[in-house]
């Protein structure tokens, strides 16, 4: 169900590692509906030009508004639990379209000089892409400046070695019937999650002009987990949102209920309500992937990320793979190419 769309999640992506799998639901489903009523909404529509509008122009608009309004109170919201199922099913039929695509990533992380200020602030840039069925991501930039030629190297080896690894985890885990993610690293299905937490206030609203299912989520703190990701879910709060045509995940926001570590904080460290909002963009009409992701507190996972204040991930300048190995002009925006020259792909050293 947890299908990275890059390879770490804070730092790197604020996406992975094990636990933070979770803010990459980017791949799916919560868990059950409460037994409250459902609200919908709708956005509201433009009254006028600049400046006043006439009455009669105001009125119609106003009507439309009203009407669009009720259509959307009278359609029935669809079965939660089964949404989910269908966004897990559509993630991995999608995977092989996200497979063609590759994608510049930025992050930026301040350290909080623990008055509110900012003691320092550090980027790192990244080219995310698939090799060899993993996704990985290559650094680029520390601060603004290339990786020296020995940098780039050691980049390299580590890719390498990265994609060697979750290929035997992947060999691994098939022989034993078991389904991971492109790294090896196994799955949560929705059905599972389905049994450590719940969800409430399921509603329509409009993102980007697009019916969306919103739905509260909150862990259950008496469900039994099997290992420390599920730990990590149960103890989540925060709210997920679906575009309702697509079925596909646009937005996360979830808040940390409390610390988390695992080898007394030597392997992963994240303190109480670290914080995190993971949005996707649909990307040449024809698959979503990430846009930005933001992180609030304090949290550590060995070499992969560490911030102690905030963080700020923005993803960018889409291209897409041709069967000829060369790839689309950048896509700045989605739906939106930009440039008129093809690139050679990048080739992993």
């Amino acid at each position: 169900m947890f299908r990275n769309y890059s390879e770490n999640m804070m730092a790197a992506s604020l996406r992975s590692v094990g636990l933070l799998m979770v803010v990459g639901l980017g791949s799916t489903g919560w868990g059950q509906i409460g037994t409250g009523a459902g609200t919908t909404q709708a956005s509201p529509g433009a009254v006028g030009q600049a400046g006043a509008a006439p009455a009669a122009q105001a009125g119609a608009a106003a009507a439309v508004q009203d009407g669009a309004k009720a259509e959307a109170m009278d359609r029935p919201l669809p079965d939660i639990p089964a949404l989910m199922h269908e966004v897990e099913t559509h993630q991995k039929a999608s995977e092989a379209i996200q497979r063609d695509y590759l994608y510049h990533e930025m992050a930026t992380a301040e350290q909080s000089d623990g008055q509110g200020g900012v003691k320092k602030t550090e980027t790192k840039e990244y080219d995310v892409f698939w090799l060899s069925g993993v996704q990985v991501q290559k650094l680029v930039k520390k601060d603004g400046k290339e990786l020296s030629a020995e940098e780039q190297k050691k980049e390299s080896e580590r890719i390498d070695k990265a994609v060697a690894k979750a290929k035997e985890r992947r060999s691994k885990a098939e022989a034993k019937g078991q389904e991971t993610d492109s790294h090896g690293h196994e799955e949560i299905t929705v059905s599972r999650f389905l049994e450590l937490g719940s969800f409430t206030n399921p509603r329509r609203v409009k993102v980007n002009g697009r019916d969306t299912i919103a739905v509260d989520y909150a862990g259950d703190p008496k469900a039994k987990t099997r290992n420390r990701t599920e730990e990590v879910i149960r103890d989540l709060v925060g709210t997920i949102w679906v575009d309702e045509e697509d079925r596909s995940i646009s937005r996360i926001e979830g808040r940390f209920l409390r610390a988390f570590k695992i080898g007394a904080g030597l392997v992963v460290n994240i303190k109480q309500d670290t914080s995190f909002a993971m949005e996707q963009r649909k990307v040449n009409n024809e698959v979503w992937l990430p846009a930005r992701v933001d992180g609030r507190g304090a949290a550590r996972a060995m070499l992969f990320f560490s911030f102690n204040g905030s963080i700020r991930v923005v993803d960018s300048d889409y291209r897409k793979f041709k069967a000829t190995s060369t790839i689309l002009p950048a896509m700045s925006t989605p739906e939106e190419t930009q440039g008129d020259g093809a690139t050679d792909a990048p080739q992993p050293q």
